[in-house]
């Protein structure tokens, strides 16, 4: 199954995100489920978010990675939905 996390920054929490980047991106890398990811962005080019799409057997894995990822860790997110999604194109 196909799930989407829709993760957004808390105000001011740049740095953060950027202290915490490289294991952001090497849990992505090693959990072999990502199929896609990458930042929403402010009007300034700013990172403020995350889109990630994992290919997964259940919503608790999907949880389970969630939690494990740094930025979730390091508290830079103010809200995340989880949520099962259907890929229809691309």
């Amino acid at each position: 199954m196909r799930v989407a996390l829709l993760c957004h920054d808390k105000p001011g929490h740049l740095q953060i995100r950027l202290d915490t980047r490289a294991a952001h991106l090497a849990h992505i890398q090693t959990s072999g489920v990502v199929e896609m990811a990458g930042p929403f962005l402010s009007a300034e080019g700013e990172m403020t978010g995350s889109l990630i799409v994992l290919n997964v057997e259940t919503l608790a894995q999907a949880q389970d990675w969630a939690a494990a990822d740094p930025y979730a860790q390091a508290g830079l997110f103010a809200q995340v939905t989880i949520t099962e999604w259907k890929k229809v194109i691309g």
